[in-house]
């Protein structure tokens, strides 16, 4: 016998990782103001980005003497921007625990050849031991696992007197978890991560160090335009006050500046914090009385508050064929589809099979607490489905 169809679905059943919910009451509305059929180095174009520039370091408090830049291709192009530009001066030490910090491993190891590469791994819902770090290398990590849902705890695990650059990729951390600025030197993230903006335009924070690595550091290999960020040997500095590299997208920038002051309008960063560890409180909660499903990051304290990840653990499920527990998983994601209950939230194609719930601040609490028993509707339905053993 199946579960009973839920009664009340999500207002909003957006959870994908990415693109993600758009701030809550947007509209096309909010967007009226953009600066459409006008050059981006024009004097609106250029105040608007300069605009979306300082209010991304007012709520995120990045501190003074740091570089906040608008740079293509989202935050992969951000992260390449960084390991092209800087890496090769020293050793360089990289954490890899889920498929993208698992990319940037490849990309310093097989397309920038770098030999004295250091590579610290972990399972997916494990951490690598962070205290193996050698600081005096440089240090390339995601601060959240995007598709594993684990992210460090915290930036105590930095030296405060390191010889090395700390280059972080934090997309899906930004604007939900307190990144510790002193202990970073390169930040990276995009806009259709934790606000819910459009894609393919990414941020590049620099710290003094790294403008300063910069600026005495000439990498052994050519740099296309779109990575180039000094001109004869000085920091392009208006890349950092909204002189772009390419041209970007104004309507893009309108929406990225309405989350921004919807972030600002309801308390800043820590109000965003609290709502992402809201919604995530409802499926801990949840987890813990529903046997069928567990976290995939193994420890409370390495736990996303944002790419929520979660494996299957019942016997019946776990007992399968590793193609087959794949398909459960993927039938869980699309029955809930189906019903128009929640959208995009199967597993990441390289991680372990089960489902990933963005809980970030631009999704609602009452939603999240109107999925679970969407859920357990599912995986009832999609368990009573499978074929009985003889």
């Amino acid at each position: 016998m199946t579960a009973v169809k839920p009664g009340v679905r999500p207002a909003i059943p957006h959870f994908s990782s990415g693109p993600c919910a758009k701030r809550p009451g947007w509209s096309l509305q909010a967007l009226t103001d953009a600066a459409l059929g006008r050059s981006h180095r024009a004097k609106i174009g250029k105040a608007k980005l300069k605009r979306a520039i300082d209010l991304t370091g007012e709520i995120l408090g990045v501190p003074a003497g740091y570089r906040i830049g608008i740079v293509p291709a989202s935050d992969t192009g951000a992260v390449e921007m960084a390991l092209w530009s800087l890496l090769g001066a020293r050793p360089v030490t990289m954490l890899t625990w889920e498929s993208f910090g698992e990319g940037w491993v490849t990309d310093v190891e097989k397309q920038l050849k770098l030999k004295d590469v250091t590579v610290l791994k972990a399972p997916y819902g494990e951490l690598p031991d962070l205290s193996k770090v050698d600081f005096k290398t440089d240090v390339v990590f995601t601060w959240n696992g995007t598709t594993s849902g684990v992210r460090v705890p915290n930036g105590d695990w930095i030296a405060a007197d390191r010889e090395g650059l700390t280059i972080c990729d934090a997309t899906s951390a930004a604007f939900a978890q307190k990144l510790d600025w002193p202990k970073l030197d390169v930040v990276t993230f995009s806009w259709q991560k934790a606000l819910g903006g459009e894609g393919a335009h990414g941020m590049l924070i620099l710290s003094p160090r790294a403008v300063a690595r910069l600026e005495s550091y000439k990498p052994a290999w050519p740099l296309p335009k779109i990575f180039r960020m000094t001109k004869g040997g000085k920091l392009n500095e208006g890349i950092f006050t909204g002189e772009t590299i390419n041209t970007p997208s104004m309507l893009c920038v309108e929406d990225y500046l309405d989350t921004l002051n919807w972030a600002k309008s309801i308390g800043g960063l820590n109000t965003l914090v609290a709502r992402a560890d809201a919604n995530t409180k409802v499926l801990a909660d949840w987890v813990a009385t529903t046997p069928w499903v567990d976290f995939l990051a193994t420890k409370a304290e390495t736990r996303s508050n944002t790419s929520v990840c979660l494996k299957v653990v019942d016997p019946a499920i776990t007992s399968l064929p590793a193609d087959a527990q794949a398909a459960f998983a993927k039938t869980l994601a699309g029955l809930i589809e189906k019903e128009g209950a929640a959208y995009d939230i199967a597993y990441y194609r390289d991680a372990p099979p089960g489902l990933r719930i963005w809980c970030g601040a631009t999704a609602e609490t009452a939603d999240v607490q109107a999925l679970t028993p969407w859920l357990d509707w599912a995986f009832a339905e999609a368990k009573a489905a499978l074929p009985k053993a003889a």
